[in-house]
């Protein structure tokens, strides 16, 4: 995470949605786990490979661990962001024990070189699926993720480890934070919250200005003149473009009362509204950037292959947005892609129909690349 002083004044962040190594991803990997899955109708992971190959055609596996990502991995180079944080919707175990809730995830700890790979900094694991192979999943997620150097917030093995930030360090310019929460809204089971002696994630129990205050006290603790603070929340349901009044009240105090510079949301399975609050950026859900859901039939509409690279430049001084820029991705066998021309206007037509009530929206660049109006 070097510098360079003429952008000194400046940061640059990459975001995304929910990225899940886990089942068919795994499954492509050099080290997949045992197939075997615990769902009411889908016996082993290979069945999503399968689909994916039924959809778009044949992956020769294994893949390289750099695959997945795709052209991903040249936006990241071309750009160069500081801080790269992603939602990792994936536990990364051996563990057997699998929780009987529908759908478990997790990815073989020595797939680990399939995010190392992009050079993930932070991974936010505040989110339903973490816990999908229960506390000793966690601690394994945990202790690979650490041991590759990729900082970890939102969940823990007790309470004060699932609430403190990732402390990011930028050469020079600063400090990012980043604060990672989960609500029920999302999926999370309120047993899964952490306590003081227990493990868990970092999940709220309601969205009130009491909890925004909480917040604003952990943030003041840590954050320091010239520290970009983001908050990663998990909200909300998988699929619609609805923004709860909750979630906007929410975000904008935390904006307002918590010195927060970020809000990252996620949990829906395609791209909402974005909102600029204080000139700050609000994410209120990025849409998922890699599962294995391709082949699957129902919601297409919504077009939940298709997703955002989102590379926001923050002023450091002062906490505000320069610029957003957006790159759209697709999905297709089992990899992130750049989307089509036709593709990115889909976006753009997306985030300028549901941004109208916050007055933002989407440019098309020349070579499909998105940058926000506001």
């Amino acid at each position: 995470m070097g510098t360079s002083p003429e952008h000194a004044h400046w940061m640059t962040l990459f975001l995304c949605g929910d990225v899940m190594t886990g089942r068919g991803i795994d499954q492509l990997l050099p080290h997949p786990s045992a197939p075997r899955l615990h769902e009411s109708y889908v016996r082993s992971a290979l069945q999503y490979v399968r689909l994916a190959e039924l959809a778009n055609g044949p992956v020769s596996k294994p893949v390289e661990f750099a695959y997945i990502w795709g052209d991903a991995l040249a936006e990241l180079e071309r750009l160069a962001p500081d801080v790269q944080i992603i939602n990792l919707e994936t536990a990364i175990s051996t563990s057997d024990a699998y929780l009987p809730k529908g759908i478990n995830y997790r990815m073989h700890p020595k797939n680990i070189p399939a995010l190392s790979v992009a050079r993930i900094h932070c991974a936010v694991l505040a989110n339903n699926h973490v816990l999908d192979w229960g506390e000793g999943g966690l601690a394994e997620t945990l202790e690979t993720l650490a041991r590759v150097g990729i900082r970890t917030a939102g969940a823990g093995m007790d309470l004060k480890a699932a609430t403190a930030p990732a402390v990011l360090p930028v050469g020079d310019k600063g400090r990012v934070l980043v604060f990672a929460f989960g609500t029920g809204s999302s999926g999370i089971p309120r047993d899964w919250a952490a306590g003081v002696s227990h493990a868990g994630v970092a999940r709220l129990e309601d969205l009130s200005p009491a909890t925004v205050r909480q917040i604003g006290e952990r943030v003041r603790k840590v954050k320091r003149v010239g520290d970009l603070v983001v908050a990663s929340l998990h909200w909300g349901g998988n699929w619609g473009y609805q923004i709860p009044t909750q979630h906007t009240a929410f975000a904008h105090g935390l904006i307002d009362e918590a010195d927060v510079d970020i809000v990252h949301g996620h949990s829906s399975h395609h791209v909402l509204a974005i909102e600029v609050y204080r000139q700050r950026p609000i994410l209120y859900g990025c849409g998922d950037f890699l599962n294995d859901y391709e082949g699957i039939e129902g919601y297409e509409s919504y077009r939940g292959d298709l997703g955002l690279m989102y590379f926001p430049r923050m002023d450091v001084a002062s906490g505000t947005l320069i610029r957003l820029d957006m790159t759209p991705t697709r999905l297709k066998q089992l990899r992130v892609n750049r989307a089509s021309q036709e593709e990115a206007q889909w976006l753009a037509a997306v985030l300028n129909r549901e941004g109208r009530r916050f007055r933002t929206g989407a440019a098309v660049n020349e070579d499909n690349r998105l940058t926000l109006l506001w």
